[in-house]
């Protein structure tokens, strides 16, 4: 038993990273709980697209479970993934009802998307285009990702409310729910501030029992089964995608996922220290082709497309560094599958207070861009507002990257500008294309 722990061990490469079997599987807790609302919100939205309720919150269960452990077993990193927000919302509204489709075809249109994924994998193009983006970029997509999670953490604390005028504004702190999430953020708080490495799971917990107390936690006695999956699992029609022209659905797909999973990727790897000296991620191959791996059987299993989670910085900074913290989540998501009312039983003011925090540990990235020089502090500036403002990573990214080229165009600096980076300027341009075409 000793020997195959530290065989473990030396793969996940525990002394190098500086981790150990607590600290990882802490962290695999706190990242599940920060996301588990996509087990309940995923189904929630595809419903519109009329697929069947309880099978896709199998499917939702099952293609976040198998993604995540592919990519904690392959990839070794503390990366987690799901049906994507967003995504799923334009699967439904836009492709289903919008266009017309059934949702068997829309989920043809996601699986070929994965398969493009696989090649674009294979061919190392993923691996360019990570590497492509500008590295004063880097920072700034990790502090607009931060900006992003605060703001989801706030609105699901009902602290940060919609307002036909200001768009934003100040909830009312007298509600129940918004007490018991700043509850949780001061106790978190305070944990973090004493050093406790289990911090951000003790305030989920501990709030969630404080607002059971308080009768603010639902329980629903529904119960869920893998069985349920049949509903939707291989019900694709991939055919159907060629019949009715979606050929412009898939590249929005392959678009929107391909820059929210770079987007993803460079702001968990800023935050866990993945990058080596030369500005580069070991293994992101393996990454890749887990993300790919993971829409491929999500849309086996009859879920929208997968990508990698933001969340995924909460587990991180709890302490997560190997593919352990990950395998734990992915463990967690295939358990949740026959645990549903328990997982559905966290209050979201109980984990705004993680996604509050972790964000404001992310803004320290801030300070590794030099704000001196215009053509790299616009295009920052940029990114890191229109991620939390537009509410996506990929709006952000794009933006920031084409200003960025245009600005060392204006520069006089275009010939010093890398082929690749006008290829990827032409591709972001694309995409705001295709998604108003969509």
């Amino acid at each position: 038993m000793s020997k195959m722990r530290e065989r473990l061990e030396r793969y996940f490469e525990f002394d190098k990273l500086k981790t150990d079997w607590k600290t990882e599987i802490l962290a695999g807790i706190t990242t599940f709980l920060t996301m588990a609302y996509i087990i309940f919100v995923n189904p929630s939205i595809l419903r519109a697209a009329v697929m069947p309720l309880t099978a896709v919150v199998a499917a939702t269960c099952v293609a976040a479970a198998l993604g995540i452990i592919l990519m904690g077993v392959i990839a070794r990193y503390p990366i987690a993934m799901a049906p994507g927000m967003g995504l799923n919302a334009y699967f439904a509204h836009s492709v289903v009802r919008g266009a017309g489709v059934s949702w068997q075809v829309a989920l043809g249109a996601v699986f070929l998307s994965g398969i493009v994924f696989f090649l674009l994998t294979a061919g190392g193009i993923r691996e360019l285009i990570l590497y492509s983006i500008p590295r004063e970029l880097y920072s700034a997509v990790a502090v607009g990702i931060g900006l992003f999670i605060a703001l989801i953490g706030l609105s699901s604390a009902g602290i940060v409310v919609a307002n036909p005028a200001t768009m934003l504004a100040l909830g009312d702190l007298r509600q129940p729910e918004v007490l018991l999430a700043l509850f949780g953020l001061i106790l978190t708080a305070a944990l973090m501030v004493r050093r406790v490495r289990a911090a951000m799971l003790i305030g989920v917990l501990v709030t969630t029992g404080v607002g059971a107390v308080f009768g603010l936690v639902e329980w629903n006695a529904t119960r869920f089964s893998l069985a349920e999956i049949t509903g939707t699992a291989f019900q694709l029609d991939i055919p159907g995608v060629f019949q009715v022209d979606l050929i412009d659905i898939v590249l929005v797909f392959l678009f929107v996922n391909l820059f929210d999973d770079i987007g993803t990727l460079v702001a968990v790897g800023k935050e866990a220290r993945l990058f080596d000296q030369d500005g580069r991620i070991p293994r992101v191959n393996k990454i890749l082709f887990s993300g790919a791996a993971a829409t491929t059987v999500g849309s086996l299993a009859g879920t929208s497309t997968v990508t990698c989670y933001i969340e995924s910085a909460a587990g991180v900074v709890a302490g997560g560094r190997s593919g352990v913290t990950a395998i734990v989540t992915g463990l967690l998501f295939f358990i949740a599958l026959f645990l549903a009312p328990l997982v559905g039983a966290i209050p979201a003011a109980a984990t705004a207070p993680v996604l509050i925090l972790v964000g404001s540990l992310m803004i320290s990235h801030a300070s590794e861009i030099d704000w001196s020089k215009p053509d790299v502090a616009i295009p920052a500036f940029i990114t890191m507002i229109t991620i939390p403002m537009s509410f996506s990573i990929a709006n952000g990214l794009a933006l920031g990257f084409i200003l960025y080229t245009l600005l060392r165009v204006f520069k006089g600096e275009a010939r010093q500008v890398p082929w690749l980076v006008y290829v990827m300027t032409a591709l972001f341009l694309a995409r705001f294309f295709f998604l108003h075409a969509g």
